[in-house]
């Protein structure tokens, strides 16, 4: 082999190491991101579970009665 050709193969093995090293970043990042979207999603679906809670428990006897309300004022 000639001088040549090894430094061009020595070229593309620092490019591949550089591109690896790229990914393996942006990997690490995007495995961050997605940890923390995974615990806002978990706080919300807590959140929501509460909320529907509430409505559920909201007592309808504070509700008027359609029957025992008086007319709007065009009747």
């Amino acid at each position: 082999m000639n001088e040549k050709y090894i430094e061009q193969l020595e070229s593309r093995i620092n490019d591949l190491e550089c591109q690896l090293a790229f990914q393996e970043q942006t990997i690490d990042s995007l495995n961050d991101a997605l940890s923390q979207q995974q615990l806002l999603i978990t706080k919300m679906q807590d959140q929501m579970k509460y909320v529907v809670g509430k409505v559920k428990n909201i007592d309808s006897s504070n509700l008027a009665d359609p029957s025992e309300e008086t007319p709007p004022p065009h009747y």
